[in-house]
């Protein structure tokens, strides 16, 4: 499959890296759709109830984007963004099933 240039994710040797832009403290956990920033770069909306103190909120993210696309969360981890609302995170996996899951998101 041939990756979109609206989508934010791209394929890697181990999986996929997806672009989110979270929001801590957001009331539920879950994914609201892609978004396009204001540079022109697409992002997962994601929102988790977490707090972003002690990388709570992203460890809530990995828990999250995990269980939408049915990986182990042993497999799912922050690639960067500690401490951004902008965040890379890395799922290892088959790409081409990660990225069919992420697209019916």
């Amino acid at each position: 499959m041939t990756a979109r240039a609206h989508e934010p994710w791209r394929t890697t040797l181990e999986g996929v890296v997806v672009a989110c832009r979270l929001t801590p403290k957001g009331g539920r956990d879950a994914i609201d759709g892609v978004a396009r920033l204001a540079d022109g770069t697409s992002v997962l909306l994601a929102r988790v109830r977490s707090a972003p103190e002690d990388g709570r909120a992203n460890e809530a993210l990995c828990a999250l984007l995990a269980a939408k696309l049915d990986a182990p969360v042993s497999r799912v981890r922050l690639a960067a963004g500690v401490k951004n609302r902008l965040k890379l995170v890395a799922v290892g996996g088959d790409p081409e099933t990660l990225i069919a899951r992420l697209r019916a998101l």
